[in-house]
């Protein structure tokens, strides 16, 4: 919680800054108030605990009572949650609040989606680091509510040899040779391919997991087929919802979708002052 405080914090100074001039103006006395958080469209919930901390950072006399649990679907016009305390405070806090709420509920919904649609395969549908600088932490836990799985969370807590790291070792045999040599037994090595005599190459090197990169249906086939259960298979690159059913019937193991994070459509909430 102290980074999500102090992202959060972080959120407040930016938007804030030196004081809100228009509640100011407009709200000089403390008056308290209600307000409701409401669905404009349906969705899948995720963020609410954090939004009700935006208020208890500006106040902690704010008293937000959520109305559904996260991972909840909602329809349309549902109220999400409601809120009491100054008005001042619920003012200052709505957009930060409605900013990071709307946010994480459409990574959640598109994640939903995707792990929709590849249901009744093996495939899970994993995040990346595309992430919003500053907002990772969230939005991973946003992906987990909608269903998803956390690929690796930053550079320290993973191995993952792409085709510069291949290029910069001289090969890919090499690359891994020098992982394995690096890291604690702990670890495992994985390592991105864009052709199938790569993928040979990596399994004779000893890869853990291996990545099919852009990689035709065709030849994850022909990959899943050689690695045979030697490695988890990763398919990477052209996911979309249009084709992710047809990549999971290949038999790869997971799918890692950058989209989840970089460009979900944040969902509509609104707050309304009673």
């Amino acid at each position: 919680m102290i980074m999500i405080d102090r992202m959060i914090e972080q959120a407040l100074l930016e938007d804030i800054h030196t004081g809100d001039i228009t509640t100011k103006a407009v709200v000089p006395q403390r008056r308290p108030a209600e307000a409701r958080l409401i669905a404009k469209e349906d969705l899948v919930v995720a963020g609410l605990s954090i939004a009700g901390r935006v208020f208890s950072r500006l106040d902690p006399d704010v008293v937000f009572r959520s109305n559904c649990s996260e991972g909840d679907h909602l329809a349309k016009g549902t109220v999400m949650a409601t809120l009491s305390g100054d008005a001042a405070d619920l003012l200052m806090g709505e957009r930060v609040a409605l900013n990071l709420l709307q946010r994480m509920c459409g990574i959640a919904t598109l994640t939903s989606r995707f792990v929709e649609a590849v249901s009744g395969t093996k495939a899970r549908i994993v995040d990346t680091r595309k992430t919003t600088p500053g907002l990772r932490e969230i939005e991973k836990y946003a992906v987990r509510i909608g269903g998803g799985i956390n690929h690796r969370t930053g550079l320290y807590d993973g191995v993952l040899i792409k085709e510069n790291h291949i290029a910069a070792a001289g090969g890919i045999t090499e690359a891994i040779r020098r992982a394995r040599a690096y890291i604690p037994h702990t670890l495992k090595i994985e390592i991105e391919t864009e052709t199938l005599e790569q993928v040979d190459e990596a399994l004779a090197a000893g890869a853990d997991i291996i990545m099919l990169d852009n990689m035709t249906l065709d030849q994850m086939r022909k990959a899943v087929a050689v690695i045979a259960g030697r490695a988890v298979v990763e398919a990477s690159g052209g996911v979309n919802l249009d084709t992710v059913r047809g990549i999971a019937e290949t038999g790869v193991d997971i799918i890692s979708v950058g989209a989840l994070t970089h460009s979900p459509r944040a969902m509509d909430i609104s707050m309304l002052l009673d």
